[in-house]
């Protein structure tokens, strides 16, 4: 099945929730311990429901569906990032991070934030877009199959920029258009520039780990480049 393209379909906020609870208010996602900070960022009138779940642990991460570098699960940097993290903002900042070792993706479908890790420093983190309830993003480790910088979708004739395959029925990484309002047919879709920098550092193989509120410990990371 050909992979889930980036066209969004505009909804309002109050027809597209979270999996486990309300969305966000407009233009302003989660940057929190989920994937990032030690304190989460200020977000105001948010309700508890999606404020980010437990930490999960590196063994629960390894027992989910690709198998994981366990150096890559180790938190050591985290970016510093100041103020509200909005919709079609993201970060890159490979300054201080080693410029090889294993890289890691986290996705949290409830902060609506994607970061990469690099040797257990995060190198880049963005706001994203991500399946509505007909065509949920799916939750697991996967590790990316395909990579194609100019793929074309076959099946709404979309482009998808800088897409990384997730699963074979059609879930994948890719430059999108990342307003408040859209979502995606089930792919995790990113600021273009974001994308661009992302394929770069990846390769086949590499795993993305999409969970709803779990998150790696980062309260013995360093904050900032």
């Amino acid at each position: 099945m050909e992979v889930e393209d980036r066209q969004e379909r505009n909804v309002a906020a109050t027809a597209l929730p979270l999996l486990h609870g309300a969305r966000p208010q407009p233009g302003v996602a989660l940057r929190g311990p989920s994937l990032a900070s030690p304190e989460p960022a200020p977000v105001p009138s948010l309700p508890d429901a999606v404020m980010p779940a437990a930490i999960l642990p590196a063994a629960a991460l390894a027992a989910e569906d690709a198998a994981l570098d366990p150096r890559a699960l180790t938190v050591k940097r985290v970016l510093q990032i100041d103020g509200p993290f909005r919709h079609g903002d993201f970060v890159w900042n490979e300054d201080g991070a080693p410029a090889t070792g294993p890289i890691i993706i986290t996705v949290d479908l409830r902060a609506q934030t994607l970061s990469v890790f690099r040797a257990g420093y995060e190198i880049g983190a963005a706001v994203i877009l991500y399946g509505a309830t007909d065509k949920p993003s799916p939750l697991g480790a996967f590790p990316i199959t395909q990579k194609d910088a100019d793929h074309i979708s076959n099946l709404y004739d979309a482009p998808m920029p800088y897409m990384l395959r997730l699963t074979s029925d059609g879930v994948a990484i890719h430059g999108s258009d990342v307003k408040w309002g859209n979502a995606t047919h089930g792919c995790i879709g990113v600021p273009t520039p974001f994308a661009q920098k992302l394929f770069g550092v990846t390769k086949l193989g590499d795993v993305v780990v999409i969970t709803n509120g779990k998150r790696l410990d980062v309260s013995k990371a360093q904050v900032g480049a």
